[in-house]
């Protein structure tokens, strides 16, 4: 579901870039509220789990499209909802920096539909209810099933905002949803079997042994992930004759010169560079953390 620049245009951009900017901002200053040292190590080791699952694409049987866990909900379950979405930012900022996976102009876009919507929107009306109910699992596959149909009913809209989808809005939309709704099972399903293998381990030994996973996946499994197109690109193949690709303009022309030379892990060898993408997500989400602990001692 990572949008490029090529879909959004600086007139939707910069206003999302805003609105992800400052809801970075309070998520920063809730967390810090209730941010202890004894959640840093947990944090940075699920955060690099779900960068690890992200690399994962699988095929959608008899559709010629493949899909990804985004990871949010299972984040927020596990964390709460502020730091899961510091974590969401500083994946998806690792992943457009580095790698050029989602336009830097889209980056705002990506974390709302991303990151946001699942945080702010399907984890605390669908699954803290339901999980106040010990109904954990069945709340993990709705939230996740729910967060990625509201982001991919965004995607159309910011689209359609930026002027890229001409027309078929109806045909776009239900594309989207329909391809995203396997995915969304497989999230839940794989959402739900975590949480619930997190309530009967020490949540200290849960995250090393998550630190440890999320290192095979990214250094070892990633290789093996599914070549088709992602649930997005499918859809926008699907309605090719109606986009209108957003490539000109100064904003733009400085953006994609910006990310071509930020973007040096996507040169490098794939497993190298996604070990080291791995590693910039989690040293980054230790400064994050690292910060709320500092905010905390001095608040």
């Amino acid at each position: 579901m990572h949008l490029g620049n090529g879909i959004i245009c600086p007139v939707t951009g910069i206003p999302m870039l805003a609105l992800a900017g400052v809801t970075a901002f309070y998520a920063y200053k809730k967390a810090k509220k209730e941010f202890t040292k004894d959640k840093i190590l947990p944090a940075v080791n699920l955060t690099a789990l779900v960068f690890g699952l992200q690399m994962i694409n699988f095929a959608i049987p008899q559709t010629g499209s493949s899909g990804h866990i985004v990871g949010a909900i299972l984040l927020a379950a596990l964390l709460g909802p502020y730091t899961a979405f510091l974590a969401m930012c500083a994946i998806l900022l690792v992943q457009a920096v580095f790698f050029a996976d989602g336009g830097l102009l889209a980056l705002g876009c990506n974390i709302f539909n991303m990151g946001f919507l699942a945080c702010f929107a399907a984890y605390p009306l669908l699954y803290k209810p339901l999980a106040e109910r010990k109904r954990m699992f069945s709340g993990a596959l709705i939230a996740s099933v729910a967060a990625l149909q509201l982001g991919s009913i965004a995607v159309v809209a910011e689209g359609a905002l930026s002027g890229s989808i001409a027309g078929r809005l109806g045909d776009f939309t239900l594309l989207m949803q329909g391809i995203h709704l396997p995915i969304g099972i497989i999230e839940g399903t794989v959402t739900g079997a975590i949480i619930i293998a997190a309530k009967f381990v020490d949540i200290k030994k849960f995250s090393y042994s998550m630190g440890a996973l999320a290192l095979v996946l990214a250094g070892i499994i990633s290789n093996f992930a599914s070549q088709m197109p992602d649930g997005l690109e499918w859809s926008l193949l699907n309605i090719s004759n109606s986009v209108v690709e957003q490539t000109q303009g100064v904003i733009y022309t400085v953006s994609e010169a910006l990310q071509a030379k930020t973007a040096i892990l996507a040169n490098m060898p794939f497993t190298s560079g996604s070990i080291a993408g791995l590693f910039a997500v989690a040293a980054l989400m230790y400064l994050t953390c690292s910060n709320l602990c500092k905010a905390e001692e001095n608040a």
